[in-house]
């Protein structure tokens, strides 16, 4: 089984050439390691070989790795209840998965509370699929403008989950769609900065850079079978 610094090199290789393809920048597209279940020695490993940021799906489980590695830079990336939103605020550097008003107004208070500015995506369910949690493409126009009225909270971009496909080009009409509504909210949403698109992960994560996406959230690449 390759090593996690091979398979870094690998992710990052194909992150170049996918960039190159589409006449982007790769060093402007960050990775989110995914280290859900993943012990504290195999995290330390990945930063050891240039991993910096790393994502959590669950509140407990982000919470205690967190307090543990202060050093490195998480994400909360998986779907938040209301009432753990007081566990993560603060604590992530950002949330890519507030998915509706109301989980943003309890982190506008839990940031207040803490007198903090909490960055923040908005999970948008751009497939329509039932079994994914996010904002209605409909809806995140007045989503958009009623939290950069919020207080504690900065907006900063979008976030989306393409449909589980054998071919990754299946996942490309998805992320040209949150990419495409990024640029519209941009200019309705006067000074909020959009300027990140969380989208892509082990099986389609090239086809997301070719689409614009900044912020990569890859576990099995990574980690090997078994890492998220």
């Amino acid at each position: 089984m390759p090593s996690i610094e091979v398979n870094l090199k690998d992710i990052w290789s194909r992150i170049d050439g996918a960039a190159k393809r589409a006449g982007r920048d790769s060093t402007k597209i960050r990775l989110v390691v995914v280290s859900k279940n993943q012990p504290l020695e195999r995290i330390r490993e990945a930063a050891a070989h240039g991993a910096t940021i790393f994502g959590e799906n669950k509140a407990q489980e982000f919470v205690e790795k967190q307090e543990r590695e202060l050093g490195l830079e998480w994400h909360f990336i998986g779907h938040l209840q209301t009432n753990k939103a007081g566990l993560v605020t603060g604590r992530a550097a950002l949330i890519h998965s507030v998915d509706s008003l109301r989980l943003a107004n309890k982190i506008s208070e839990r940031a207040l509370e803490a007198g903090i500015i909490q960055k923040v995506l908005i999970q948008v369910n751009v497939s329509g699929e039932k079994s994914k949690y996010g904002m209605e493409y409909a809806e995140v126009g007045q989503a958009c403008r009623e939290m950069a009225a919020m207080p504690g909270i900065a907006l900063r971009g979008l976030m989306t989950m393409a449909p589980l496909a054998v071919e990754p080009e299946l996942a490309r009409p998805v992320f040209r769609g949150l990419r495409m509504l990024r640029d519209k909210l941009q200019e309705e949403c006067g000074k909020q900065r959009l300027d990140w698109l969380s989208m892509g992960m082990t099986g389609d994560f090239e086809v997301a850079v070719e689409e614009g996406a900044n912020l990569l959230r890859i576990g099995t690449a990574v980690f090997g079978q078994g890492g998220a």
